[in-house]
Parts: C-alpha cells; structure tokens; sequence
C-alpha cells in the first residue's frame, strides 16, 4: 500500500549585470620625431595593441587584463590624451608607456581612444571598440503547448544581446531578430526542447522547454496487478466503468514488492526476477481502451525490494541507500533492504526504461509512486553518486529524464507526492515546484487519516475530510502555479480510525473540485470502490 505518513513524520543563464569592473590598461603610443622641423609631433597610425580587431574580454580577460602599443624611444608621452566612451581617463607613466587606470566598465561594448595633440592637421584619434562579456546570455522562454502528441509545435523565445548571440533550437541555428526575438517550429513535438544561446565570450546557456498538453480529466480507481487476475475484484472496476462513474483505471506495472505485473522485457527486470506476468499489458489495455477508458500504469521507483536484494547479493551496494557506515540503510517499517538509491545511474535508467516500455505498450500514463527518499533523519542517510547535490534535486532530474522518454512514446507522466511536500520539501525529497517543472501532473496523497491533528488548523483531520483535503490540495495549486502541471490527488476510499463511507469520499471530491481540480485517483489497497460517492460523468 503506498500510504504515507503526511503530517506524521545552472539554469546556467543569467541576465547582464550592469556593475562595476576594474581593470587597468597598459597604453603605449607609437610615436615618430618630424626631425627637419625640430618638432615632436604623432602620426595618424597611431595604434592601440592587445584588443584585436573585435576584442571580447571575459573574466579572465579582465582579472589580467594587459594592452601595449609599441613606441619610439623619445616619445613625449605628456602629449597624449586617452578617452573611454568618450570621457578622459587618468593616466600615468610606466617604464616607457602610459599605464591607464579605468575605474569602472560595465557589461557591453566600449570604446578606447588614443589622441596625441599636436598642431598638424593630419593627426587624428586612434580607436579601438571592445566588448566585456563576463555572464551568460539570458533566455526568456515561451511555453509551448499542443492539442495532441506528436503534433507540430513552434518554438519561441528572446535572447539578450541579440546581435552578439547565436541561438539554436533543437539543435539547429535560428534566426535571432534584432530585439531578440527567435522562433523555429518542429514537425513533431517532443517531450521538451533545448534551446542554447552562446555569446560571443563563449559563454553558454542551455534551457529546456517543455511540451505541455492539458491533462485530460480523469477520474481512476487502483488495482494491483495480481487483483486484475481475480473478477471479485477486476469485475466491479470495470462497472463502475461502464456506468462512467470513473474512466480511468490505475493498474500497477511495478508494485511495492519490487514485482513487474507483466511480462517485461526490460533486460534487468529480468535478471533480478522480478517479472510475474500476471497480466497481459497489450491485451489489458485494448480491452480498456475498446470501453473508451485510460490506463493510468503505477511504477513504485526507489522502493525496491527485488532490487534491493539481487543488488546486495551482487555486491552492488551503491544501488542501494545506506546508513553512515555504509551497510543497507534499515527503513524501519519497510525492512533492511527495501530502498534503493535514487542517485544511482543504473536504479535510475531501471525504472525509466520499465516506464518508456510501459509507454510504448500503451499505458496512457506512467505514474511514479515511491519517487522520493526513506523518511529519517537526512544525516543517517547516504546516497552514494549523489555528490553536492540536494536528494529533491536529484529526483527531480530523474523525473525529468523519464518524462523525455515516456512523451515520445505519447503518454503522460505523474509523480505521486507526501501530502507534507507542499510545505516541507526536504523532509522525504519532494521539491513540488521542481516536480511540477518535470512532470505533466502532480498526485499529492492527502489522506485525511494520514494527517496529525491540528495540520492546516484542522483539530481532527480524519473526521473533517473536507476541510483537510481543501485547504491541503490549496496549497498544492500555490506550489504548482506558473508550471503547465496540473494537480491530480490521491484520496481516501478506505476506514482508518474513522469509518470512511460515500459521505467521506464524496467530500473529498468535493474539496479537490472547490480548488479547480476535477481529476482524482481513489486508494483503496483491496481494490473495493464505494460507487454511491462517485458522479456520473457525462
């Protein structure tokens, strides 16, 4: 049962900075001595050394930042003039050379000029434009939206200094207009897009845009894959069905134990014995699909007992989370060897690659269960691979990674969340803003048995399922707002403490709809639905 214990327990880009940078320049003036006038006077070549025809100083350039001119022995340097964007600079002798202190230059182009005064009208300033480009180019990114998978979609977006910036798309060069705007449309829509803007300093920023597509609403009931084997179980499902009280069915591809409910052919599924095939997927599913019913597939990730086991046995401990001396970190209720380690690239790509199998099968969408860390203390805990960063950051990059792979195969993809998440983010890795970046929608577990008294100042949340459940789920659309994900709770269709009858359950749906959230996933671990709390769909 995935119940929880709510209540209980670069983008690399950045925009230009206008600030200061000091640097210091080195200005020797090339001079020649006009000997049969006895005048000391400069040529009209004067040249400027070191900044080339187009210079583009970054960083480093600017930290050591060193400029020289050639000149002649004798040359009177009093009688030269040094301007920077037009305005005088200090300068001051230096063995032979002018050394110019520049107290300030900002991000962008600027303009060196070197005068020498004298009474001939052919002496002129010499100039040299240069451009410091010490930050990334920003990106201002559009969403981009489709009706159907697969379909065209345009790319569209902004750069900052547009003349300096080259952009590509997908990776293509486009066009980058002279406000900065750009846009490319793709045949096929993918999962998400890259976009990659470089400077002329070098400096690169990669965005990603995700292809988003308005969840469709769906009301689903859970079914394990061995209750889909019994009738007692499967039958009143599928009627609940046909009277279009759900139109949707949540079966699991990968369950609690570790086990896969069908005949996988994924190359590790298989060498760890977790296939049972109690189900054939294809058929399960056309069969769905012929009643005009979605197939929600259940992927319970990183608790993984099969796994976790054939990883021990193998040597393999970096599969799994450990405690600070590096033995199977024991997840209390859940046994020794039940968590397997996120961060771990080969835990990741097992269960992105039972997800993308799943897709191509035709589940309509994979819905991650378990896509977080143990509960405990985050000082007993190790990851190992994870290095510097946060476990929330980690998961969800994993998340990201899969959606990419499920998308091109047309379906959907959640990531069951702690109801807790919403306002404690670290407590089991659940990042929901981050999440809601990765994933098309977010399924928050908001059980009101699940919740300590006095959570969202309700005194008794498992007798006050409306009231928890609304003010809970509020804070979820607060999290999730300004991300294309939508919002698809778990609620409770099971007596814990509290009888739950069509009474509790119908105020949950009704909380969820109060907060604009018409889509809902009904828990109940022995697959027994209360019809009577459940509208008709029209």
């Amino acid at each position: 049962m995935h119940t929880n214990s709510a209540g209980k327990g670069t983008s690399p880009g950045r925009g230009r900075r206008k600030g200061p940078v000091v640097a210091v320049v080195a200005v020797v003036v090339a001079c020649t001595a006009l000997g049969a006038f006895g005048v000391q006077s400069y040529s009209h070549g004067i040249r400027i050394e070191g900044l080339g025809g187009d210079a583009v100083l970054d960083r480093a350039d600017m930290a050591d930042l060193r400029l020289t001119v050639a000149g002649k022995e004798g040359a009177d340097l009093d009688r030269v003039r040094v301007t920077l964007d037009g305005k005088p600079v200090r300068t001051r002798p230096a063995g032979g050379r002018l050394a110019v202190r520049v107290p300030e230059l900002t991000e962008g182009e600027h303009e060196l000029a070197v005068r020498a005064d004298t009474v001939l009208p052919f002496a002129r300033d010499t100039k040299k434009k240069f451009t410091v480009d010490t930050v990334a180019p920003r990106l201002r990114l559009s969403d981009a939206r489709v009706e159907r998978f697969g379909a065209p979609v345009t790319v569209r977006g902004r750069v900052e200094d547009a003349g300096r910036v080259k952009v590509t798309v997908a990776g293509k060069p486009v066009s980058v207009a002279d406000d900065g705007s750009f846009s490319r449309r793709l045949e096929r829509s993918p999962g998400s897009i890259a976009v990659t803007a470089t400077d002329a300093g070098g400096h690169v920023t990669s965005e990603n845009v995700n292809v988003s597509m308005p969840y469709p609403v769906t009301r689903a009931a859970h079914l394990s894959a061995i209750g889909w084997t019994s009738p007692a179980l499967r039958d009143p499902i599928l009627e609940l069905a046909r009277k279009k009280r759900i139109n949707a069915v949540q079966l699991d591809i990968k369950d609690e134990l570790g086990e896969v409910g069908y005949a996988s052919e994924v190359p590790m599924a298989r060498e760890i014995g977790a296939v049972k095939g109690h189900y054939d997927a294809r058929k399960v599913i056309d069969q769905l699909h012929g009643m005009g019913v979605r197939v929600v597939g259940r992927i319970v990730a990183f608790r993984d007992p099969i796994l976790a086991e054939a990883s021990h046995r193998a040597g393999k401990d970096r599969r799994l989370v450990q405690d600070p001396s590096g033995e199977p970190y024991n997840g209390g209720s859940y046994g020794k060897l039940s968590f397997t380690n996120f961060a771990d690239p080969e835990v990741r790509k097992y269960n992105s690659d039972l997800a993308a199998e799943a897709a191509k099968l035709g589940f309509d969408d994979i819905l991650y269960d378990y896509v977080r860390r143990p509960d405990g203390d985050l000082a007993g805990l190790r990851f190992p691979g994870l290095g510097e960063k946060a476990p929330e950051e980690s998961i969800a990059e994993f998340v990201a990674e899969t959606r990419d792979r499920v998308r091109a195969e047309g379906a959907f993809l959640g990531a069951s969340v702690y109801g807790i998440a919403a306002t404690r983010p670290t407590e089991i890795a659940q990042d929901i803003p981050a999440l809601a970046e990765s994933a098309d929608y977010i399924a928050p577990m908001v059980y009101p048995s699940h919740w300590a008294a006095g959570e969202y100042g309700v005194t008794s949340p498992n007798s006050s399922p409306y009231d928890i459940v609304h003010r809970s789920l509020a804070d979820f659309a607060k999290q999730v707002k300004g991300t294309n994900s939508a919002v698809v709770p778990w609620l409770q269709d099971f007596s814990m403490g509290t009888h739950y009858g069509p009474e509790q359950v119908s105020a949950q749906i009704k909380a969820a709809a109060d907060n604009g959230m018409n889509s809902f996933l009904l828990w109940n671990a022995g697959a027994k639905y209360q019809g009577a709390a459940l509208p008709a769909m029209k």
